[in-house]
């Protein structure tokens, strides 16, 4: 039977699916019925089961992780002419919220077993101009965040972590484990987006022990009102809000937090599942010539919230040919990870460019995982490599 009517007979395999049920829409439906639609109790009560699961002392929501990096940047006084070092292995959201604050994002490559930010090639890269470091915690695989969080102190330059990916993986902290985004460094910022394990349909969080910069990111989600909304809406007496500087429209809606806090709820269970299935991919991958697993470091537990295998040269196909291959018999990929500087408005940003994140994009591909995957699909997916 041919590739195309056998996959005609049987389901496409997602590379990812959220997982929402009644519980959710129940959650939305009352918020909904509540009246109280946009920024209000239910981001509030979200708000504080976050900080509470990851061990920060304070926790801001706003409309995506993109406003969230753009956010930490702009508090922390990114600006005209000045860099930020970052990675170029990431999503394109990574470098343009730097260019959104009229800086200069600065590329340097990663370790080529981690994907994850080189700590021995971030310290070279910082110039008088640098103003912060932008570590990615890629596919939910914490950074190594001792090493570069010693460049940061040295320099004295603030740590915004891209912890877009990253809700509900762990690194090992002087013997004890601890959440990404407790943070360790300055802000760490978290998305929503249906690919994530935690999802609102989108939106993001901004967690940080800094009591001044989380009072600084509520009052410039919203405007720069002075006062907001939950307490002009209690107020005995009649209040005006003032405006005292420009801010920006990023907040979550209530909607979107009832939604978050079911899902929080779910996490455990959820991250669970996905590492089970992680780990049944490494020992099945292990046994295909030719294809690596992901290398996780023994200090770090990510989250698999993407699983990445290598492709190398022993394998029969090449990367690209084995993704045709997976899609026509219904099942599908992604490519490695995109590189910022080998997109359109960052081309010529690294005129010597980066090999391993190069390397990286073009040879790794992205497997089906997601929660409710079958034992068929799961059976489907490695059938498909191995043979």
């Amino acid at each position: 039977m041919s590739a195309t009517l056998s996959t005609a007979k049987r389901s496409m395999i997602p590379i990812a699916k959220p997982s929402l049920g009644e519980a959710e829409a129940a959650a939305a439906r009352e918020a909904i019925l509540s009246g109280w639609v946009t920024q209000g109790p239910q981001v509030a009560a979200f708000e504080e089961e976050f900080a509470a699961y990851v061990g920060a002392p304070h926790s801001c929501a706003v409309s995506s992780c993109t406003t969230a990096l753009h956010l930490a940047l702009h508090v922390l006084g990114v600006g005209l002419g000045d860099e930020v070092v970052t990675v170029s292995h990431s999503f394109i959201a990574t470098a343009n919220a730097v260019r959104y604050c009229g800086a200069t994002p600065v590329f340097v490559d990663i370790d080529p077993r981690t994907y994850n930010m080189d700590p021995s090639r971030l310290e070279e890269a910082i110039t008088p101009k640098t103003k912060a470091i932008v570590p990615v915690h890629q596919i939910g695989l914490p950074c190594d965040m001792s090493a570069i969080l010693a460049v940061a102190e040295r320099h004295g330059l603030p740590v915004v972590e891209d912890a877009a990916c990253a809700i509900g993986s762990e690194l090992s902290v002087g013997g004890a484990w601890e959440h990404v985004g407790r943070p360790r460094g300055t802000v760490a910022c978290f998305s929503f987006h249906p690919r994530k394990l935690l999802t609102t349909g989108d939106g993001g969080m901004l967690t940080t022990r800094d009591a001044e910069l989380d009072r600084q990111f509520r009052l410039l989600r919203q405007h720069g009102m002075s006062v907001s909304d939950q307490v002009r809406h209690k107020a005995n007496t009649v209040i005006f809000e003032e405006y005292p500087v420009v801010g920006f429209n990023y907040r979550m809606t209530d909607i979107q937090a009832a939604v978050g806090r079911v899902q929080l709820k779910r996490l455990p269970g959820l991250l669970e599942e996905r590492i089970e299935m992680a780990e049944a991919y490494t020992q099945a991958i292990c046994e295909i010539p030719g294809l690596e697993p992901p290398y996780v470091p023994k200090d770090v537990r990510p989250n698999y919230q993407s699983y990445a295998v290598l492709v190398t040269r022993a394998y029969p196909l090449s990367r690209n040919e084995l993704m045709q291959k997976m899609l026509d018999l219904g099942i599908n990929t992604r490519r490695g990870i995109m590189n910022a500087h080998q997109e359109a408005p960052y081309v010529g940003s690294c005129p010597k460019g980066l090999p391993c994140s190069e390397a990286a994009r073009d040879s790794v591909i992205l497997l089906p995982l997601f929660p409710g995957m079958t034992h068929d699909d799961f059976a489907r997916v490695v059938d498909a490599l191995g043979s």
